[in-house]
């Protein structure tokens, strides 16, 4: 075998096996987060399966080639459809909890596409007897990792962001069937092998799924029936829904927007004021509202355009900034009369680093002095899980004692808004006890 061809093989591996894990990780999101917890298990069963890879391929010793061209057929037949973002949904739609819908996923599809391409290096190596074998595994390795290098950078920078999650598994796809053409050689079996996984690829990634896709989330605009909505529409983020609109006079919006446009508006009187957005849904909070000037953060630099096209059908109010939102609080210097935190990757799933006490710290520098911090939170009715009980604790740590309304007290998940002020930090609160009571002593105080 030519040695450039067989590095090419190998760079190809490299390339589609942490191809794989990133679009694994990718696809997860809508329906685990994106937190440490979900990411590092992954990485981490994928490294394992990787290394029982490398374990099986070492003991492979005939068949080189076919073997290799067997594995790049089956991987890109995972990869094509097992990652394919209809597959995943129907996945954790039809396994429950979602943590073991995960596991079936992780072990049934990413798990073996890295035992697969894992024996890659270790079988091709023996190809190269020639030469010392710490030079040949070497060499090997260099074009294995210097594509998984590539294939991280292109697909999460370049294929992603300009095509979408289903471009990205397709090419990895379509480069493992030409990995396996190059190992077969020409021919009607090795053709019609090749065809029909590209076909497969192809139909789950191109035709089944109607999203619309970005490297950031996937979003969908599908019809809603809600209290006085006509013909309501709902625009979906990461299969969850993100905002609502209708065809009323005025429109009907998500109730957690019609409670916050009613405080600005109504009982604060906001006219002419800045207001920081982060997390922009469907652009709804500024939807035919000229009062006010807004600014929305997304991390997403298509979601105005998609939102616009596809729900809205009109251009979305107000200034968009594609940015992480706390890297956005932390480094700009204007100022806002009031900010709203609605910041979801999924379903009741804020990413973590937007949960901390320091993220609520930095928040407070982008207020203006008596300026409004307004989050909605996704949160258990009652507020008595250890989460949400720790995450408005944060919140207070900062802001001290803020207001607190569960819109949806009937449901186990209800959107909690959440209402503080910014100012001076809170001194400790102190308990009222008959033994020193002094709450005659705090009222007159706080006159």
């Amino acid at each position: 075998m030519p040695r450039l061809l067989l590095f090419l093989i190998v760079f190809i591996e490299g390339f589609c096996s942490l191809g794989a894990e990133v679009i694994a990780l990718r696809q997860i999101i809508p329906h685990m987060g994106s937190s440490i917890v979900v990411t590092a298990p992954t990485i981490g069963f994928f490294l394992l399966a990787l290394a029982l890879g490398y374990h099986a391929g070492a003991k492979i010793d005939d068949e080189y080639l076919d073997v290799v061209a067997r594995n790049f057929l089956l991987a890109a037949l995972l990869i094509g459809v097992g990652l394919a973002g209809v597959s995943v949904d129907l996945i954790f739609a039809a396994i429950r909890p979602p943590e073991l819908a995960y596991l079936v996923l992780v072990a049934g599809v990413l798990g073996p596409i890295a035992w697969l391409l894992g024996q890659t290096v270790p079988i091709l190596t023996n190809l190269l007897q020639h030469e010392r074998v710490g030079e040949a595994s070497g060499q090997a390795l260099y074009y294995s990792t210097l594509g998984s290098f590539l294939g991280s950078l292109s697909l999460s920078l370049l294929v992603m962001q300009w095509l979408g999650v289903s471009a990205a598994v397709a090419l990895c796809a379509l480069l493992l069937v030409v990995g396996f053409v190059l190992l077969r050689g020409r021919g009607w079996a090795t053709t019609t092998a090749g065809l029909t996984v590209i076909t497969l690829a192809v139909l789950a990634n191109a035709w089944l799924r109607p999203e619309i896709e970005t490297a950031y989330a996937s979003y969908l605009v599908v019809p809603a029936k809600y209290d006085g909505a006509i013909n309501g529409q709902a625009f979906k983020n990461n299969n969850s829904f993100a905002s609502l609109i209708d065809e009323s006079e005025p429109p009907h919006y998500a109730r957690y927007i019609r409670h916050v446009r009613s405080l600005l508006l109504d009982d604060l009187g906001f006219r002419d004021r800045r207001i920081l957005v982060l997390g922009a849904g469907g652009f709804t909070l500024s939807h035919r509202e000229p009062r006010n000037h807004y600014t929305y953060v997304d991390i997403d630099p298509a979601v105005r355009g998609i939102a616009e096209k596809h729900f809205l059908h009109t251009a979305a109010r107000g200034d968009f900034i594609a940015d992480d939102a706390r890297r956005f609080v932390i480094r700009t210097e204007e100022r806002f009369a009031a900010m709203l935190v609605d910041v979801y990757g999924a379903h009741s799933s804020i990413p973590g680093h937007l949960v901390t006490r320091e993220f609520w710290q930095a928040t407070r520098r982008v207020l203006e002095p008596d300026g409004l911090l307004i989050a909605n939170l996704i949160l258990d009715s009652a507020l008595a899980t250890p989460y949400s009980r720790n995450l408005l604790a944060t919140i207070e740590s900062i802001y001290g004692r803020c207001a607190v309304e569960v819109l949806q007290k009937k449901q186990v998940l209800a959107n909690v808004v959440v209402t503080c002020r910014n100012g001076e930090p809170p001194e400790p609160a102190r308990l009222f006890i008959d033994e020193r009571n002094t709450a005659d002593f705090d009222l007159a105080r706080s006159r």
